[in-house]
């Protein structure tokens, strides 16, 4: 069974969440209704006050905070300025859930005792039972600096730590601020579960989960390279590379447990089965020098790749639209949700290492049956004029023709040795068995000239890695998509689109409501069975992404 993506991704991604959806957060009139029940009871949730001139005097003390000075000034203007982290002399009961949820993060916070270090003194001796009471001042200070470090631990945590333009990653979908009111407002209150307001996609909060089992792993030694004594293993073969086999599945939770058997049986089978295709291998049920090398990943590693994928999640929209299609670049695949669930995905081929698919989001608005192919310059320059000047007749072959001035004019009649660079008119092929874009083609206007489209060359589809095209998106099962779309047009039938599909007339149907469309990169992620899959850095993303978040390549992760 294919996993399944319950993907990530964005403004307009987003996946949906695990086996279980958490419980939707209150409307804001719930949640104003519930605060207004602390903050506004009869007896004042904490005799200490502040006023707007003390918010505005650390700030002016505290130029780190600045950037957060309108969150912070309206938090308490929230609260008719009431202390949110003391009661009488003592913290809170809140404090202690902040300092919870700081602690408990993935990453290491890069907001420490430096930028508040007195404040920051007083709250752990307070923490650790000291009886000294800390004075109105010092208390003020360690209440405001409690705040802004909430604020400081937000930016980062909720909106990512990697702080610049996120587009010098080549990640162009757009970053959403991410709104904490609700969570800083709920955590001042006494809650103890949070995770209903906490700005990050549901994707992030089940690979957070996967990371605590990783670093029970590396705790627990992590594990050495198994030593195989022959390429490959199949049902019924014995070996000790078996047994080690068995045993490393077994940890990673594709296997139920280990017996020590040396015996390739049919439970290791199941188990390699698993492996394979969360790790998106051909599910052979057979260990071969590809499984292996895989399974012999090392735990630091993988932490790694889980924290890269958690930093992207932190970029993008906490609630995914409802309808939308996905495309995952590492995984291949293209999956379409509808009425927020996943209802079916297609493998897809994508660019190459030198010609990437970019990373963005828009609006999938036209179905194209039957298209010409407008050749990029890219590949003029590079692969047809070369062709041409080798053989004058390769454009007929090649079922192509020259449009100049919207007038077709035969290609004898353009001397091509003036070119190298590029054309001053267009190249096309047309709709036809060898049209590269197969027999239909789907348009979300964008400033990549990225697109999804059928193809001729079916053969790459059986390929486990797929990275073939210019840079475009080739898909496996075209037909399935025009008729998904247009499905609620009685105008266009099943049979329609198809004598559309292999009509020689292009025939252009712009959609009502246009799709949204991502396409993300994500090598790892959770699945609807709750698996933990894994996909290789087609592109180095990962590799870039890690240079910024971690120290020499160190793992910089809270323990």
């Amino acid at each position: 069974m294919r996993p399944s993506l319950f993907l990530p991704l964005i403004p307009v991604l987003a996946l949906a969440a695990c086996t279980e959806r958490p419980k939707a957060p209150p409307t804001k009139a719930e949640e104003a209704h519930a605060i207004a029940e602390v903050f506004e009871t009869p007896v004042e949730y904490t005799v200490h006050h502040l006023d707007s001139a003390d918010v505005q005097a650390f700030l002016a003390g505290h130029p780190e905070a600045r950037g957060d000075s309108a969150a912070i000034t309206g938090f308490y203007a929230r609260r008719g300025y009431q202390y949110a982290w003391f009661v009488g002399d003592s913290l809170s009961g809140a404090a202690g859930n902040l300092f919870a949820l700081m602690s408990a993060t993935d990453t290491v916070l890069r907001t420490g005792p430096s930028d508040y270090s007195e404040a920051h003194a007083l709250v752990i001796g307070l923490l650790s039972g000291d009886s000294l009471v800390p004075g109105p001042a010092r208390m003020r200070d360690a209440e405001l600096a409690l705040t802004a470090l909430f604020f400081r631990f937000a930016d980062t945590h909720y909106g990512g730590f990697v702080q610049r333009d996120v587009r010098d990653l080549d990640w162009f979908i757009p970053r959403r601020k991410k709104n904490v009111d609700q969570l800083l407002d709920s955590l001042a209150a006494g809650r103890m579960d949070l995770s209903a307001y906490e700005p990050v996609h549901p994707q992030y909060q089940a690979l957070k989960q996967q990371l605590k089992r990783y670093y029970a792993l590396e705790r627990a030694g992590g594990w050495a390279p198994i030593a195989a004594d022959r390429k490959a293993y199949a049902w019924g073969d014995s070996a000790a590379a078996i047994a080690a086999v068995r045993s490393r599945l077994a940890q990673l939770g594709d296997l139920a447990m280990d017996t020590g058997g040396a015996r390739f049986d049919s439970t290791l089978v199941a188990g390699v089965r698993s492996f394979q295709e969360r790790y998106g291998q051909k599910a052979t049920g057979t260990i071969d020098a590809a499984f292996l090398a895989e399974l012999d990943r090392p735990v630091d590693a993988r932490i790694q790749q889980i924290l890269v994928n958690m930093e992207r999640l932190r970029w993008v929209s906490p609630t995914p639209p409802k309808d939308f299609i996905l495309v995952n670049i590492p995984e291949y695949r293209l999956h379409v949700f509808e009425n927020g669930a996943e209802a079916w995905s297609m493998d897809v081929v994508v660019g190459t290492a030198a010609t990437r698919t970019a990373i963005f989001s828009g609006d999938l608005s036209m179905v194209v049956f039957a298209p010409y192919w407008n050749i990029p310059q890219s590949i003029i320059r590079n692969e047809v004029l070369p062709a041409v000047k080798r053989n004058a007749g390769y454009l007929t072959k090649k079922d192509m023709e020259v449009v100049r001035g919207g007038t077709v004019v035969p290609a004898g009649s353009i001397d091509w040795s003036k070119y190298s660079a590029g054309v001053p008119f267009t190249i096309r092929q047309r709709p036809g068995t060898q049209n590269a874009l197969g027999r239909v083609k789907f348009l979300f206007p964008n400033a990549y000239s990225i697109y999804l489209h059928d193809t001729p060359s079916k053969s790459k589809f059986a390929a486990d890695k797929r990275a073939f095209s210019h840079g475009c998106i080739r898909l496996s099962d075209p037909t399935r998509l025009a008729e998904y779309l247009l499905r609620n047009d009685s105008a266009w039938t099943p049979a329609k689109i198809r004598k559309a599909m292999d009509g020689k007339q292009e025939t252009t149907v712009k959609l009502t409501d246009p799709m949204p469309v991502v396409i993300g990169y994500f090598t790892a992620w959770v699945d609807a069975q709750g698996r933990l899959n894994f996909r290789d850095d087609v592109y180095g993303n990962d590799a870039r992404l890690a240079g910024e978040l971690f120290v020499s390549g160190a793992d910089v992760a809270q323990r």
